[in-house]
């Protein structure tokens, strides 16, 4: 990676100061890497606060990061050994390469995209992911096929998960559509044109809502009208019949078509309950007002809104904090915090049409991601500076899975387990333990089930059971209590014990000889549950 000219940092910290709603043309030349743009942008920011980013995380830290980031895990202690015993100046780059390779990462960020979309419904998206991201199907691609909704081809099963939950309910379609796919909640102007956000008028909610309103339900498939509009009163209560209308004001012409007399209505009941019976898709509608919405949402021009949104989700995920903070408030009144470098990756992902594992792959290789989370010079700076780690609770499936794998005998996890086959084998155990985990929000904090869970769950005693291949097993067999110690914590904690841990366990250990299987479990129990094992950090 290059470095940036201090002279040429100076200088465009200067301008950041001049110029802080620079446009897309005043953005740094497209053909820089991704790591060194985000670096520069950040580093420049830093410097205009005046303030001294953190360190570099130890390798320990940034290969347990990488791993429960990229494929929803802690690395396996052969891993982490394999990785601390590397003498290559490339390993970071090697190590996200060998992740991002692997079909752990295709489950781990179809896990990931199920949750941002169907949060708050039944539904997955899972299966419809995992196929569609094995192929590296573009982000554009899978918005248009998740919109459409249309399952006819086989590569296209469960697409309509999505919409299917939601059918029903045309308001929160509305509202869900435009917060997860263009970090916009339009909710609140519903009733009246928002009060503080200039942006968002009645027009705006009711002309997203029409490009729902001819959807329906048609047994395990979603049809769609030629007719239908949406009305709506407003504040003056002057009834309005809402046009097509994008988020950006753009108007989308709908051809006239004459509403079905009561006897067609009938027909049309008729047939439709005739093609539900016989398991088949309602014929398609001559012109589709979702189509619509997907064709202006890509429009040059247009697409601002769905670039943004998913850049800015990603960094979130990688981050701990968005660009902008919350994400569905991506408007003028709430500004980006560095509005250049989100304009920049914005412009990167639609000229590499879409490609989230390239984005992906650029984020994590910049050296702003490596930073430790650890700040040691007084009050830590504002989150929005990232100027230090963020420190990340891992979702109920990243935790099931790393709890396992902290909990199981190390040697059955050779180093010669590539990463996939283990995830693979470990899934539905995981997933059983993580549907009694709480998802964590914005604002994260350990509830009471969890906190029940943790102390006394059968779940959890089966992961400290003293059998042939988990951990408990294992050290039991070991009669050095310093071994014991570091091979516990190296598998649980990802790292080799500090000399007082090592101490402090060790006597732990050593008064409970007359009880040494119990006084084991306790000892993992307790590193298993720690707040170091429960983040990403």
């Amino acid at each position: 990676m290059r470095r940036i000219p201090r002279l040429a940092l100076t200088i465009f910290t200067a301008i950041l100061a001049v110029e802080s709603n620079a446009r897309a043309v005043d953005i740094l030349p497209a053909d820089r890497p991704i790591p060194e743009v985000v670096d520069f942008y950040l580093d420049a920011k830093l410097s205009q606060e005046g303030v001294k980013p953190a360190a570099a995380t130890e390798d320990t830290g940034l290969i347990r990061r990488l791993t429960l980031d990229l494929i929803g895990r802690i690395p396996t202690e052969a891993e982490m050994r394999a990785y601390l015993e590397s003498t290559s100046p490339e390993k970071p780059l090697e190590l996200i390469d060998r992740l991002m390779a692997s079909p752990a990462y295709v489950q781990h960020q179809a896990n990931e995209l199920d949750a941002m979309m169907m949060a708050g419904t039944r539904g997955s998206l899972r299966d419809y992911l995992n196929r569609a991201l094995k192929e590296d199907r573009p982000w554009d691609q899978i918005f248009r096929e998740i919109i459409l909704a249309d399952e006819s081809q086989p590569g296209l099963k469960g697409a309509g998960n999505y919409l299917k939950p939601r059918a029903k309910d045309l308001d929160r379609l509305t509202s869900d559509v435009s917060s997860t796919f263009f970090g916009v909640d339009v909710s609140c102007a519903k009733c009246h044109d928002h009060p503080r956000v200039v942006d968002w008028k009645q027009d705006h909610y009711y002309g997203m809502k029409s490009f729902f309103a001819r959807t329906y339900e048609a047994g395990t498939f979603l049809g769609e009208n030629d007719y239908g509009s949406v009305k709506f009163q407003t504040t003056d209560g002057e009834e309005r019949q809402a046009r097509l209308m994008f988020l950006t004001g753009r108007i989308v012409d709908t051809p006239a078509v004459k509403e079905p007399s009561k006897e067609e209505q009938k027909e049309e009941k008729r047939r439709l309950a005739e093609a539900k019976k016989k398991k088949e898709p309602p014929p398609a509608p001559k012109f589709s007002a979702r189509a619509q919405l997907v064709d202006v949402a890509l429009r040059p021009g247009e697409r601002d809104f769905f670039a943004n949104a998913i850049v800015n989700r990603l960094w979130y995920r990688f981050f701990g904090t968005g660009l902008v903070m919350p994400l569905d408030q991506m408007h003028s009144a709430n500004p980006p915090s560095h509005p250049e470098l989100l304009s920049w990756l914005a412009r990167d992902l639609v000229e590499h049409r879409y490609d989230l594992r390239r984005l992906i792959r650029g984020l994590v290789l910049s050296r702003a991601y490596a930073r430790t989370s650890l700040w040691q010079d007084g009050e830590a700076p504002d989150p929005r500076l990232f100027g230090v780690a963020a420190v990340r609770p891992l979702t109920p499936l990243q935790l099931a899975t790393s709890m396992w794998v902290a909990t199981t005998d190390p040697s059955a996890l050779p180093a010669s387990l590539t990463p996939g086959k283990l995830e693979a084998e470990l899934d539905d155990r995981a997933r059983g333990l993580a549907s009694a985990l709480a998802k964590p929000g914005e604002d994260y904090q350990i509830g009471v089930s969890e906190a029940l869970l943790m102390s006394n769950g059968d779940r959890i005693q089966e992961l400290l059971a003293d059998r042939k291949e988990r951990l408990v097993a294992r050290l039991a067999q070991i009669d050095d209590g310093d071994e014991r110690v570091a091979i516990a914590v190296r598998n649980i904690l990802s790292r080799p014990p500090a000399d007082d841990e090592a101490s402090l366990l060790g006597d732990f250990l050593a008064q409970r000889s007359d009880r040494q299987v119990e006084g084991i479990r306790q000892l993992v129990w307790v590193l298993l549950t720690s707040a170091e094992f429960r983040f990403n950090h």
